[in-house]
């Protein structure tokens, strides 16, 4: 992630022109780029990381941007008094839970990023895997070994998903199109209930075109 208020205009012309013919071999092509919870602290580094995410655009790269939420997920549960708690190193997400997880990535952190996104001269658009019926998950299942008895048991995650079912129909009407669609890690499950969806895999990486 660039900070380009420290780097002259002379410096900023020469890294584009070094850099331009390495982008080229990804004319047309569909870049997913990850942006953790935990490098959306700084109001700065977040404009920087936008900045970079409309050049990317506008060198004929399609970027598609999938976020992510923990450490602000984490804030706002504290700030209302509800305990998390994790397992294998998932949040453990029931009912009360879910509904401020979907409040934070879908809310607040995707139209945020949306809006630094526009604010660069980009044309972003914030979306999650509930839109268009994107993703559909499963539950997801993890085991562990209990340290007093040494046995593995499974772990009840609650709303946590894993992607299962990906309809690309909405994403290519996108990419391609001067658009930036970025997304929230949000599923709906294929019973119909809502769940989070661990953002180890994107549906942009699979057909898009």
């Amino acid at each position: 992630m660039t900070d380009v208020s420290n780097i002259s205009p002379l410096d900023q012309a020469r890294i584009l022109s070094e850099a331009l013919p390495h982008m080229q071999q990804y004319d047309e092509e569909t870049i997913v780029i990850k942006y953790g919870g935990h490098a959306m602290g700084a109001e700065n580094l977040a404009k920087a990381f936008a900045r970079d995410i409309v050049l990317l655009e506008q060198t004929a790269i399609n970027p598609v941007v999938v976020h992510g939420g923990g450490p602000q997920i984490a804030t706002m549960l504290k700030r209302l008094g509800i305990q998390s708690e994790f397992a294998a190193g998932l949040r453990i997400t029931d009912a009360a839970t879910i509904e401020i997880v979907e409040m934070v990535l879908a809310g607040s952190i995707n139209k945020q990023l949306v809006g630094y996104i526009n604010e660069a001269g980009g044309k972003a658009v914030g979306l999650c895997g509930k839109d268009g019926n994107m993703v559909s998950a499963v539950k997801a299942t993890r085991t562990m070994v209990d340290p007093d008895s040494q046995i593995e048991k499974v772990v009840d995650l609650g709303f946590v998903g894993e992607p299962e079912k990906v309809d690309l129909t909405l994403l290519n009407q996108l990419i391609g199109h001067e658009l930036i669609p970025v997304l929230a890690p949000l599923a709906t499950s294929l019973t119909g209930r809502p769940s989070t969806s661990t953002p180890t895999r994107s549906p942009a990486r699979s057909q898009a075109h």
